[in-house]
């Protein structure tokens, strides 16, 4: 009978250990589909989120150009000189426009610049509402009528949708043509044969594909900081931890997004 009984509460240790991440799982999606729910309807405001979004995308798009285009130029500078380490003297010097301008298309520029972005802005807007609401400024908002949602999330979340994706092919351009200058001088290669490679592998699907992930990515690392930082408690160690949160869970959200478009729109090819 003692075998029995310890039988019985290591069960019930286990089942309790495992019953509260599946509870806060569970929870956190319900609170995550009403959020997405409430700003669906808070559309229809336009007035008050049109100005706002303006001002937001300006932000986020003049803010983020620099560091974006600069990893960009790097990816596409390392791009190249590894294509040149291991393809030089096996396939022809054409290949390497092949690879630099896919590479950039389909994997680098999308996901090299969705990743920044979660740091980046991602940090920014969990920061700017985990603030905001333990100081009560959203309950202040809320008292006097106003919806929070139309004032301070969907601005930022529409900015982020219409921003991103153009960030993303300004990340292609530049990491193709920092690419394509650093093989011109490590490898010789001429425009004639990076153009040639270039074209010969690309699709039209390519950079349909890139847009349809940097949209995908936008929506990812806009509504879940938004999320937790709306959903903030517990003071300036909420703020942090909500902070955190939102980092690591956009990263983590666009690594999933990047294995599931991609299966779903090129192997499927």
């Amino acid at each position: 009978m003692a075998a029995v009984a310890g039988a019985l509460d290591l069960v019930r240790y286990f089942g309790r250990w495992g019953r509260r991440p599946a509870q806060h799982v569970l929870g956190n999606a319900g609170r995550f589909t009403y959020l997405l729910i409430d700003l669906e309807r808070g559309l229809t405001a336009w007035r008050i989120w049109v100005p706002r979004t303006l001002d937001q995308a300006t932000a986020v798009g003049y803010g983020s150009l620099f560091i974006v285009l600069l990893v960009a130029g790097f990816a596409g500078a390392v791009t190249s000189l590894q294509t040149g380490y291991q393809f030089t003297g096996a396939l022809p010097l054409y290949y390497a426009g092949a690879v630099i301008s896919e590479s950039m298309i389909l994997e680098l520029g999308p996901v090299l610049t969705a990743l920044i972005l979660a740091g980046r802005i991602g940090a920014r807007y969990a920061a700017e509402l985990g603030t905001m609401r333990v100081t009560e400024q959203i309950d202040a908002l809320e008292s006097l009528g106003r919806s929070p949602v139309s004032h301070l999330l969907i601005p930022r979340v529409v900015a982020g949708l219409l921003v991103i994706p153009a960030l993303t092919m300004f990340a292609n351009a530049t990491g193709i043509v920092v690419g394509y200058l650093t093989a011109k001088g490590s490898l010789g290669l001429t425009y004639g044969d990076f153009e040639y490679g270039a074209r010969y592998f690309f699709r039209p699907l390519d950079l349909w594909y890139s847009a349809i992930k940097s949209g995908c990515f936008a929506a990812a690392l806009t509504t879940i900081p938004c999320y937790l930082g709306f959903n903030t408690q517990q003071g300036a160690e909420g703020v942090g931890r909500a902070t955190t949160q939102a980092v690591v869970s956009a990263s983590v959200a666009i690594l999933m997004l990047d294995a599931v478009i991609t299966k779903l729109l090129l192997v499927a090819k």
